[in-house]
């Protein structure tokens, strides 16, 4: 299938082949997958700036998704790709295939970087759902953590950067940039943005921002990121409201009323 994008798809595209560090902010639907792999190509085979592409997902957009994406879009036909999911034979074998990309899923990163014994020598890495990473104590955020200063691109692609608040930036950011804008430590980030919430004693057990600390970081972080909502690029057909009517005989009105009542749906 030929691939045209859309304005605001072009302007993602460049952003991330422009941009080593990219934090890229999409609503569900705008495409991103596509996106990301239409720059892959373009750094892997136009400008030759990256030689063997990460991508890290959650398992069933790892295993379906991305490969689907890959062979649906005719200018992705010269990426080899190989899926590391499933058994630890399974994970091996596609490692082994030295593909352009590799696509494994975030429950598997650890044993990728830790124990699976082959080189971590992926130029650029793509984070799908870079939210799954806000907390820095996970095994997954400290195991990337290790390697990053290897990689020499990086894309966070998410809809949803701060589901459970402005602290969730700080982790997602740290990984992106290894703490360049908004700190290298968690600590220096909640005295510089925030002030204790709930507390009981000494212990604290929730943050809240600081009056102007929104838009403190957000400017931080403006350099690296963009953000798009579907109510603003995706346009959809005026709705068409149409009215049949059906008649229905005894047996089906009988069925009818029998599954109304038990709030059921009316037809299988």
């Amino acid at each position: 299938m030929n691939f045209e994008p859309h304005d605001y798809q072009r302007y993602a595209i460049d952003y991330i082949e422009t941009h080593p560090v990219a934090a890229v902010l999409l609503d569900m639907g705008l495409g991103k997958t596509v996106i990301s792999l239409t720059a892959v190509s373009d750094l892997l085979f136009d400008s030759f700036l990256v030689h063997r592409v990460l991508v890290v997902a959650p398992l069933r957009v790892a295993r379906d998704t991305w490969p689907a994406e890959i062979r649906k879009w005719e200018h992705l036909s010269g990426i080899t790709y190989a899926v590391a999911v499933g058994t630890a034979r399974e994970r091996k074998a596609a490692l082994l295939q030295g593909a352009d990309v590799t696509i494994v899923n975030r429950e598997n990163l650890v044993w990728l970087i830790e124990g699976s014994g082959a080189p971590f020598d992926y130029d650029m890495v793509v984070v799908d759902e870079l939210s799954s990473f806000k907390n820095h104590r996970s095994k997954r955020f400290k195991a990337l953590m290790k390697v990053r200063t290897t990689v020499k691109r990086i894309v966070g692609l998410t809809g949803t950067p701060s589901s459970n608040g402005l602290m969730d930036l700080w982790a997602e950011f740290r990984l992106l940039d290894q703490g360049v804008r908004l700190g290298r430590f968690i600590g220096q980030y909640r005295l510089d943005y925030f002030v204790p919430d709930k507390r009981k004693g000494s212990t604290v057990y929730s943050y809240k921002p600081l009056p102007g600390a929104e838009d403190a970081i957000y400017r931080k972080i403006s350099d690296i990121t963009i953000s798009m909502r579907s109510t603003d690029h995706l346009r959809m057909p005026e709705l068409l409201s149409t009215e049949y009517e059906v008649r229905l005989s005894g047996d089906e009105r009988k069925r009818y009323e029998v599954n109304l009542n038990l709030n059921l749906p009316r037809f299988r």
